[in-house]
């Protein structure tokens, strides 16, 4: 045998060792950057995975497959190669919605397996993320069932957002539950907060959400949640304009590309509750902006008329759903320089978004907004909208309108997910901010579609017209867990406010559930860069002391620090926006006291207005006293929360 013939037979040997070592190989290891938190991945008879944290199991024997075409990928699964890479590099945000930069560091794992797909698995500092990959021939091919089981070492508590069923606008409270007593029914949305070992909190929620249903989760009665997902929709029923029902379903849940990446599943990990608060792993796993020119993006405050009933006074004109009452929001806006508002329903005959009320003139009142420089949004029935999509926003557009506020969704089926993608890059197409109220997916979109500028699929403000249900129990449980996902509208502002015994739901003449500082403190803690202000224009220039933090606090934040909170309990955030610091402090129903200090602001002096609850804030929920005072880093401050309480306060040089 000649030498070239007894070289290609070593290489030979060589390539034949290496592909059954890495067949061989079944188990995996990945380590956050920081190296706090590992993954063990072992292919057995299906993917499994454990979560450590400083060596502690927080998840064990965790799984996942996915049924393609009746293929159960990840069932008795063959390795094929393994790819690692890590990644470390700051991001600017279109949308400061917490910092102004942020670091997306983190290592991976890419899995292939033998039949044309593979899973990643990253390890960040704040969490683990895995998701399939398929590269199939078949141009198109159906999912059936997408199996993810999050088995935990423990019966942990969960925070669990318990739902009725798939058509829902997800406005749940987050409620503790021990986990082996969730049945197979207790269907939930997202996120769900475990509280796991030593205090340690697990998030689970998704990301990158696209031509597929979303992800919801349901008990096992064991220390697991599984994954579960509206199937797909083939008849759908209309019933009024709004609610727009699956009729009949298929036995699959989308129909897609074969050869794709699908969304994360993502599992956020926080050593003290207020890292949950400043955790970015849902917006780093979203693909990057598909926007490209961002300059007209404009995140800011709106007065908002659906919440207060348009109850104006001190006019002369009748207050209702008509020109004049918008025009008198309109000077509010500007007199306060609020960049936005909003005409909810009844600006349009229910049933076709481009048949204006007589009582409107559009053309008149989008000219005046012009005039004094405040921008008009919208509001829509998403399948009214969607069969009138491109005649209406070309309207809007020559209206000049600078928004659209979508709602009654209620369903997060692929078709619906479809619809939340296209209407964002139409909207962008024309400069247009769009606002999803009705589900809680497009929260987990908002780095893709930086228009899109805030979301509800949260138990608002709005509940307090009816119920007592949104309470500071409720508020101080939210940044813990829906806020987790990504901004929420959760509308605050109110300025009538009422402790337990003297509150009183009245539709037309809404109060709040705590006190004033308690709703002041909510545009610090409460993350949406569109921040609504809803009561009355009337009410707020009754109140020129509140307005003196509301007119100034932004809605957008260059950096974010939570200074104190547990879950469900009392929560103070602090944020920056350019030189200017403000910190918001929230209580549930239990008074107390918190110390904090000011180490946090830079070298120099500055002015604090400060708002705190009054002496009788205990019985008269509207009860504050506004402190002006001189502080700087070395400053600590003892804070007096009343029931149901809050505290806030701007800083500036």
């Amino acid at each position: 045998m000649n030498s070239y013939a007894i070289r290609c037979n070593v290489l030979l040997g060589i390539m034949m060792a290496m592909v059954a070592q890495v067949y061989a190989q079944t188990t995996f290891s990945l380590r956050s950057p920081d190296t706090r938190i590992e993954v063990k991945i072992r292919a057995a008879d299906r993917i499994k995975y454990d979560v450590l944290y400083k060596g502690r199991p927080i998840l064990q024997d965790a799984h996942l497959s996915m049924n393609v075409d009746h293929k159960n990928l990840g069932v008795n699964p063959k390795v094929v190669g393994n790819k690692q890479r890590s990644n470390d590099k700051v991001l600017e945000p279109v949308v400061r919605q917490k910092f102004a930069k942020i670091r997306d560091n983190y290592n991976e794992s890419r899995i292939e397996f033998d039949g044309g797909y593979a899973v990643t698995f990253r390890a960040y500092n704040e969490g683990v993320a895995y998701r399939f990959e398929t590269s199939l021939p078949q141009s198109e091919v159906h999912i059936y069932q997408e199996d993810s089981v999050f088995s935990f070492a423990g019966n942990y508590t969960v925070y669990y957002p318990q739902e009725e069923s798939f058509f829902s606008h997800n406005e749940r409270k987050y409620l503790p539950h021990p986990m082996n007593q969730l049945a197979p029914s207790a269907l939930a949305s997202l996120p769900a907060v475990i509280d796991a070992v030593d205090g340690v909190k697990v998030a689970i929620a998704e990301s990158d959400l696209e031509e597929y249903p979303g992800l919801w989760l349901q008990g096992t009665s064991s220390n697991a949640l599984a994954a579960t997902f509206p199937p797909y929709p083939l008849k759908e029923q209309l019933e009024r304009d709004r609610d727009f029902r699956v009729t009949e379903a298929a036995d699959y849940l989308a129909v897609t590309k074969g050869t794709r990446t699908f969304p994360w599943r993502v599992i956020g990990i926080a050593e003290k509750d207020g890292d949950l608060i400043t955790n970015q792993l849902v917006w780093l796993l979203e693909k990057p902006s598909q926007v490209q020119d961002t300059s007209w993006i404009k995140p800011g405050k709106v007065a908002w008329d659906w919440w207060n009933a348009n109850n104006v006074y001190g006019v002369d004109f009748k207050s209702g759903v008509n020109t004049a009452t918008y025009k008198y929001y309109i000077d509010f806006a500007a007199k306060y320089g609020i960049p936005y508002i909003i005409l909810d329903e009844g600006w349009y005959k229910l049933g076709n978004v481009l048949d204006v009320v007589p009582e409107i003139n559009m053309e008149e009142l989008t000219a005046y907004a012009k005039q004094k420089k405040v921008g008009i949004i919208l509001w829509v029935v998403w399948k009214t909208l969607a069969d009138q999509m491109e005649p209406a926003l070309d309207q809007y557009a020559k209206w000049d309108v600078k928004g659209i506020k979508v709602d009654f969704m209620q369903r997060s089926d692929q078709l619906l997910i479809n619809f939340y993608n296209k209407l964002s890059y139409e909207t962008a197409k024309r400069k247009m901010l769009v606002d999803y109220h009705g589900d809680q997916k497009p929260a987990v979109m908002t780095r893709t579609w930086p228009n899109l500028i805030s979301t509800e699929g949260v138990r608002g403000l709005e509940w307090d017209k009816w119920s007592a249900e949104t309470d500071p129990l409720h508020d101080v449980t939210l940044p813990f867990t829906r806020m987790f996902l990504g901004p929420m509208d959760f509308t605050p502002g109110a300025m009538l406010n009422a402790q337990q015994i003297s509150f009183r739901p009245i539709h037309e003449r809404p109060m709040s559930l705590g006190t004033r500082c308690h709703q002041l403190a909510m545009y610090v803690v409460f993350e949406s860069p569109l921040q609504m202000l809803a009561d009355s224009p009337s009410n707020y220039l009754r109140e020129p002391e509140s307005m003196e933090f509301l007119a100034p606090v932004p809605s957008e934040w260059d950096e974010t620090r939570v200074l104190d909170g547990k879950i469900a309990e009392y929560v103070v955030v602090a944020r920056r926006n350019r030189r200017d610091w403000y910190v918001g402090a929230m209580t549930n129903w239990t008074p107390r006291e918190l110390d904090i200090d000011l180490s946090f602001l830079p070298d120099g002096n500055y002015s604090m207005e400060a708002y705190q609850d009054g002496i009788n804030a205990d019985r008269f929920g509207s009860d504050f006293r506004q402190i002006k005072s001189s502080v700087n880093q070395s400053t600590k401050l003892k804070l007096k929360l009343a029931p149901g309480g809050g505290w806030a306060a701007r800083i500036h040089p």
